[in-house]
């Protein structure tokens, strides 16, 4: 009786065994991360360490595929794969949700209107930074969170000192009616175009100069085809880590709060190399002897200031003057 009842045990083990193992392994949920970038940049390096902390923390649950560079969708072209689900996460500028319709981001394009890194995250990460995100859920977006790559310097192949000395030269800016109002301002001939194309431009001579952060500048390799870069900290580069909404709120919930906990540790590393990593690009620049870097004097600092003050009023019915002077009242400062 005994082996009998052993005997009919193993039976019932060994059909349990031969179940399970006919059973297909669950499959990760796949997060596809597109940016326009190169990895080595505050950017490239902040997708990587999440996708590191998302894999690691649901182990091996949510697997990320990070697409750096425009291997997956080009500049301007990735906001629409996120919207129609071709692509879970972005971390577009905040200049792409302009021509979204929600304009109010493109106070983030106004000159001067953060003196450093302090005044720009009591934004991102006050009420004016939550509403911003609040705005994009109407357009299928959930916002994650705000990714500094830093302050803008003007580069082109002739001395950059004074605000007149862009007259006449085409500046290519990203898709934003600021930024040309800006470019405007100055004299200069704006010239929208896509991020992986501009070194292409200005070794041909298609676009006589830029703006960027120095991080970009030289993983793009722009210091092999612009004799000057001029350090004028006028405008900030900055970015929105956002997602599908449908996606996200389809997500198990243990699994989002896990990707959530992710995120807020990868923004504060990305935040925390940025400065870091534009003052080491700075000086490999510099180190290149390729392109003559140019520091302003305070008076050249005000005359550029003083040349662009204007740009902030020609912009408020587009983004919203309450806007406006809500950064104007959580940063202390106006120019």
């Amino acid at each position: 009786m005994k082996v009998t009842t052993k005997f009919a045990t193993l039976i019932v083990a060994l059909g349990s065994l031969a179940i399970a193992s006919e059973a297909p392994a669950q499959q990760p949920i796949i997060i596809k991360f597109s940016h326009v970038v190169a990895i080595d940049t505050p950017k490239g390096k902040g997708a990587e360490y999440f996708k590191k902390l998302a894999e690691e923390r649901t182990k091996g649950r949510v697997k990320v595929e990070v697409y750096a560079n425009s291997t997956l969708y080009k500049d301007g072209e990735e906001v629409d794969a996120l919207q129609l689900g071709s692509v879970q996460m972005l971390a577009p500028s905040l200049a792409k949700f302009g021509p979204l319709g929600v304009r109010a981001f493109e106070v983030f394009d106004l000159p001067y209107i953060f003196d450093d890194n302090n005044a720009l995250h009591k934004v991102t990460d006050g009420p004016t930074g939550k509403m911003l995100f609040q705005k994009l859920e109407s357009k299928g977006i959930v916002g994650l969170a705000y990714w500094d790559n830093g302050f803008k310097d003007f580069s082109a192949n002739k001395p950059l000192r004074l605000p007149g000395d862009v007259k006449g030269l085409k500046m290519r800016i990203q898709s934003s009616k600021v930024l040309d109002s800006q470019i405007r301002a100055l004299g200069g001939i704006p010239q929208i175009m896509a991020f992986s194309e501009v070194y292409q431009a200005l070794q041909t001579g298609v676009v006589d100069g830029t703006e960027n952060p120095p991080s970009n500048f030289y993983t793009q390799k722009m210091n092999e085809v612009q004799k000057y870069l001029t350090l004028s900290n006028h405008g900030y580069l900055g970015y929105a880590v956002i997602a599908n909404k449908k996606f996200w709120d389809g997500l198990p919930a243990d699994i989002r709060t896990t990707l959530e906990g992710a995120m807020k540790d990868a923004t504060k590393y990305a935040n925390d190399i940025a400065q870091k990593e534009n003052d080491s690009a700075l000086e490999a620049v510099r180190k290149t002897g390729r392109t003559q870097i140019l520091t302003l004097t305070a008076d050249e600092k005000a005359a550029w200031k003083k040349a662009l003050a204007a740009v902030h009023q020609e912009n408020e019915s587009r983004i919203g003057k309450d806007v406006i002077q809500e950064v104007y009242k959580e940063t202390g400062s106006k120019p």
